[in-house]
């Protein structure tokens, strides 16, 4: 039940991000609501650019450490962060000050956010790898309910963008205070010697694995680039079809992944590091199965319910584009999800991070010299993404190695089971939801097949209790 509660817990926050933009605009000015999004969308990447590397070198060298090497550890890592955020607020305060694209206390609200959301993330990531899962999916569930209503209740008596990201500001806190005071951890001093060998550490490894994880956003933008500024205004419906595919397609399969690594990676670096081989190997192969899994599931109903979706939500000017590329999105980011997440299990473990960023740059270089001719030979966006597809399908057999040679393997029974479910589910996009209870009795099956699978692949229980043969 705790495994489930921690999935909850990442897929709420994501649903209360989606509630508070919808909220947000219909409570400021259009203008006002410019305002916000625009500062959100910097904070959260210099928060990104900041703090990510140490997120990623937290989870990779705190989740196996014994207790004195864990409050070294993490001392250090949060002295690091105080020295980023220290850089982010001089260097983001100058550029606010002397070239702002938007209002300065705005822009300076802005920047404290992101610092409060860095060291949030990375309180609760100190939670999580302390092995306490349901904390830190309450904690996360929190934040996300406390910024809901903080922002929207500060924009209703405010209606300025400043006020939403003040009360965003101050959930941030509130919650960083609660979490402290339920799970405190003491900081100690760490001699300048350890301290220095745990950076180099934290940045050989943290800030290549963030490089790679830019390098891998970079492929959806770079795609859309591609094809705007090839149609530009010939085709505005084709391509807002298209953006609304990209842009809509992408999270579900970001969430999932994330999901599933919050409830289960921690796991896997400790018994790396500290179980057998054979044990290390049943955690992988644990992991593998739920990924595979699930992102085969996921695939099939977005095939499956994106006419539905489409019909209900999309703008019938924009219709036509979306569904004609919505299927070729949902097959590139299934592609993508996997390169990016599932094939760096093993030099993440190893801590290969030039590795990452080889093949992430591999990708987008790929990609990019499949796009580029496609966009302009045919003028087909759905082309576009199909050779995307055959780009990082290449790419994943290329960077296969680390993987194969680490000898994880998946239960292929149960991967095959969930290719049977996934393409039933697919299957019923060629059925017309006449009426409400058509696309009920669609809902009804779908979720009968993932309820079967879920329930033969056991995928919440410990690693190394599942490998049953379905």
């Amino acid at each position: 039940m705790t495994r489930l509660f921690a999935l909850a817990g990442v897929v709420y926050q994501s649903a209360a991000a989606i509630i508070l933009i919808f909220l947000l605009g219909r409570v400021l000015s259009p203008l006002a609501y410019a305002t916000f999004s625009l500062t959100l969308a910097a904070s959260q990447l210099l928060s990104v650019l900041m703090f990510e590397w140490l997120q990623l070198a937290g989870v990779r060298f705190l989740a196996a450490a014994v207790r004195d090497v864990a409050e070294r550890l993490r001392s250090s890592l949060f002295a690091a962060a105080l020295a980023s955020a220290l850089a982010l607020l001089v260097i983001g305060g100058l550029v606010v000050s002397f070239v702002p694209p938007i209002a300065a206390s705005v822009g300076y609200v802005g920047l404290a956010l992101a610092v409060a959301q860095g060291a949030t993330d990375l309180h609760f990531m100190v939670v999580r790898v302390s092995h306490r899962l349901g904390a830190a999916a309450f904690l996360l569930i929190l934040r996300a309910t406390l910024m809901v209503g903080g922002a929207t209740a500060a924009a209703w008596f405010h209606g300025t963008a400043d006020a939403a990201l003040l009360g965003m500001l101050g959930a941030q806190r509130a919650v960083l205070i609660v979490g402290q005071g339920l799970y405190p951890y003491a900081l100690r001093k760490v001699a300048r010697s350890d301290l220095l060998r745990d950076w180099s550490g934290f940045a050989h490894y943290g800030m290549l694995a963030a490089g790679a994880s830019v390098l891998h956003l970079s492929v959806p933008v770079s795609m859309r680039f591609v094809v705007v500024s090839g149609l530009g205004a010939n085709a505005p419906a084709v391509t807002a079809g298209f953006s609304m595919a990209i842009d809509l397609l992408q999270r579900p399969f970001a969430v999932l992944v994330a999901a599933i690594h919050t409830v289960n990676y921690p796991e896997v670096v400790h018994q790396y590091e500290r179980g057998s081989a054979a044990d290390a190997r049943s955690a992988v192969a644990h992991l593998l199965d739920f990924i595979i899994c699930a992102t085969l599931v996921m695939l099939g109903g977005l095939i499956g319910f994106l006419p539905d979706a489409g019909q209900l939500f999309v703008p019938a000017s924009i219709l036509p584009g979306f569904l004609q590329t919505s299927a070729a999105a949902a097959c590139f980011y299934f592609m993508h999800c996997h390169l990016q997440s599932t094939l760096a299990i093993a030099p993440h473990l190893t801590k290969s991070a030039v590795r990452l960023v080889v093949v992430a740059l591999c990708q987008l270089l790929l990609v990019l010299a499949v796009a580029v001719p496609t966009q302009a030979i045919t003028g087909i966006p759905t082309f576009v993404l199909t050779g995307a597809i055959l780009a990082t399908a290449i790419v994943i057999v290329l960077a296969a190695g680390p993987m194969i040679r680490f000898g994880a393997t998946p239960r292929w029974s149960l991967v095959a089971a969930s290719v049977a479910g996934a393409a039933i589910i697919g299957a019923f996009s060629a059925v017309p939801s006449t009426s409400a209870i058509w696309l009920g009795a669609k809902i009804v099956a779908a979720t009968a097949i993932v309820a079967l699978l879920a329930w033969r692949g056991r995928f919440l229980e410990a690693p190394g209790t599942s490998r049953a043969d379905v």
